[in-house]
């Protein structure tokens, strides 16, 4: 039997089982809050789901055979103690978010032993308080509500307590349209509806706006442009790696302030979270263009501090605690000082062996910090599984070092969103698991809990399977993206950035890295019998981005023969794997439909379409 995140104590008695029976009950006490009854719901649906039983919720005094749920008022507030018992089931906790932790615990019980339980009792409570993550809604997807429903349900079930949604330009705020014109925006009463169902579910849905740097789609507008700090920008075509790289905001304009308070003041009254993120990472122009003189006058630092401080203010007038990335401020640590008191710096890193300068050079400054490691999404067909495990389980060693008080664990849409949302999921579950406490869990035992727990593969190694295809991408989405973007070259230096992108990876190695990756898919096929009947959807997408990996490989040694002259097995007819990519993504599409709005699908059409022309012209 498999707990994620695992309970720091357990004690399960030996050939004892309590038998959870078709007439049992599932009783509230009278000391519970009025949340504890959705909690109750959630238990109801689950034994149903995995006992066919529909067990009557009361509450008041217990009465007889069942499941009790009660608060203690002695036991920490996120404490809980589940007790199974050869006669009942108690959860007790100190506060309704312990029972809640309790509940699910419990769930993961369920769905492995149904009915037939091993007698047993577990304490438990999490070692770092805020547990978050973080999921781009900006540069491609835009999921639709469902979604995000299905995504707090899983967060929850996994006792994580936050959520932030990244928001640049697709809301729909009222006075923007230039701004969300082109996209298919979350709107007012989406957010409402989800905050409520985070809360319901012991969820803060904190509320996160680009407010300094990454204003790409706000200063490429006929009304803003003036504020980007670079002269002109708006005037370049779109491009996705573009997008990445500029459009920070004029600090030294006072309409740059008025404009982002105005779309925060719009924004925040949606949530009923008491935080805040205004992001203000990556300002990688600031002092370059409209902001140079007063730059070279008192420095980029003052400049950055500044601004910063000026939107955390408002931030807090409005009695809220601001969130902001550390990415620059990390440079000058001392500086976290001129910052509202309340400010929490957002420490970021995704490397796999990622240092702890930044962190402990934080701490030493006295900032207040979550550390922020990823699940290894972006710019890639499937997340990089072993990646993200090893940056996550350090950054969050780091947490317990150096009094970081939260996790964030985020998912960027870079490139726009290629992956599947579904993928992510393995590093979610490495998050939840290392931020409750600090244990150790190695990358393929936790794997094998995830497979079974998450997935209900019996076989146990669907995660290790998509670990091994996360590798093999050897002309992947990022080297697509740049290769395209940087065409028609202008000048030798040009062409040879392009051919660099091409080349990056080793395209005489794509005949043996497809024939692994063609016996990965076979491996995926067979262990669809292995699992349970409703998730097995769940592996459709796999195969399918799976196909995509595939694809572009074979895409990258084509033309690697067929422009740069570079010998190669696996080249093959242009014109037929452009045919062969127009369906794959006709496939692709349908998936991204399943999960997400229509966004900014038709830029990845874009991208699909320039290699099938690209494809059948050379």
């Amino acid at each position: 039997m498999y707990l994620l995140p695992s309970p720091r104590e357990i004690r399960i008695r030996d050939k004892q089982f309590y038998t959870l029976r078709y007439h049992a009950e599932i009783c509230i006490d009278d000391n519970c809050d009025l949340a504890v009854n959705h909690y109750a719901k959630l238990l109801k649906n689950h034994i149903l789901q995995f006992t066919g039983f529909s067990l009557p919720i009361l509450k008041g005094i217990a009465s007889g055979d069942g499941i009790y749920l009660s608060m203690n008022s002695e036991m920490a507030e996120e404490e809980y103690k589940l007790s199974i018992e050869k006669d009942k089931i108690v959860i007790q906790g100190g506060s309704n978010t312990a029972i809640l932790y309790g509940v699910q615990t419990l769930r993961q019980i369920i769905s492995q032993k149904g009915s037939v339980l091993p007698c047993l009792e577990i304490k438990d409570y999490p070692d770092i308080k805020h547990r978050g993550f973080y999921h781009d809604v900006t540069r491609g997807r835009v999921p639709t509500l469902a979604y995000l429903k299905e995504l707090a349900d899983k967060l929850s079930y996994y006792k994580i307590n936050q959520l932030q949604l990244y928001i640049e330009h697709s809301y729909l705020f009222k006075d923007f349209s230039e701004v969300w014109r082109d996209d298919t925006p979350l709107t007012a009463e989406e957010i409402l509806e989800l905050d409520a169902y985070c809360r319901s579910l012991n969820i803060e849905l904190i509320p996160s706006l680009s407010s300094f740097g990454h204003l790409y789609e706000l200063l490429r507008t006929k009304t803003y442009a003036h504020l980007c700090e670079l002269p002109n920008s708006d005037k370049e075509p779109f491009g996705l790696v573009a997008r990445m790289q500029h459009h920070t905001i004029d600090t030294t304009n006072e309409e740059s302030y008025q404009l982002i308070t105005k779309m925060i003041s719009e924004y925040m009254p949606l949530f009923s979270s008491k935080h805040f993120n205004i992001c203000a990472d990556e300002t990688f122009d600031l002092g370059k263009g409209r902001s140079k003189q007063l730059a070279d006058e008192i420095g980029t630092q003052k400049l950055y501090v500044g601004f910063l401080k000026r939107i955390a203010e408002f931030v807090v007038s409005k009695g809220k605690i601001p969130m902001f990335w550390g990415d620059i401020i990390s440079r000058f640590p001392e500086a976290i000082n001129e910052l509202p008191k309340e400010s929490i710096c957002l420490n970021w890193g995704y490397a796999p062996d990622q240092r702890d300068y930044e962190t402990k050079a934080l701490a030493e400054a006295g900032a207040t910090q979550y550390l922020c490691p990823g699940v290894g999404g972006w710019n890639q067909m499937i997340n990089l599984i072993e990646s993200s495990y090893k940056n996550i389980r350090l950054m969050c060693d780091y947490a317990y070092q150096y009094q970081g008080i939260g996790i964030l664990n985020t998912d960027w849409g870079d490139f726009g969103h290629i992956n599947h949302p579904e993928f992510s999921t393995a590093g979610i579950i490495y998050g939840a698991t290392f931020s409750w406490r600090k244990t150790e869990l190695s990358f393929d035992e936790i794997n094998k809990q995830i497979s079974a727990l998450e997935y209900r593969d019996q076989s146990e190694q669907l995660i290790a399977v998509v670990a091994k295809l996360s590798t093999l991408s050897v002309f992947g989405w990022r080297n697509a993206v740049w290769f395209k973007e940087l065409h028609p070259a202008k000048d030798e230096k040009s062409k040879e950035e392009i051919r660099s992108f091409l080349m990056e990876g080793d395209l005489s190695k794509v005949q043996t890295v497809n024939k692994s990756i063609e016996n990965h898919v076979q491996e995926l096929y067979r262990i669809i019998n292995t699992m349970d009947s409703g998730k097995r959807y769940l592996v459709k997408p796999y195969l399918l981005a799976a196909d995509g990996i595939h694809l572009l490989n074979r895409i990258g040694a084509t033309i690697g023969h067929k422009v740069y002259q570079q010998e190669n097995p696996a080249t093959e007819d242009s014109k037929k794997l452009a045919a062969e990519l127009e369906h794959w993504f006709y496939r692709y599409k349908e998936v991204w439909r399943s999960v997400s709005k229509e966004s900014e699908l038709y830029r990845l059409q874009n991208v699909i379409n320039w290699y099938a022309d690209y494809l059948r012209e050379i």
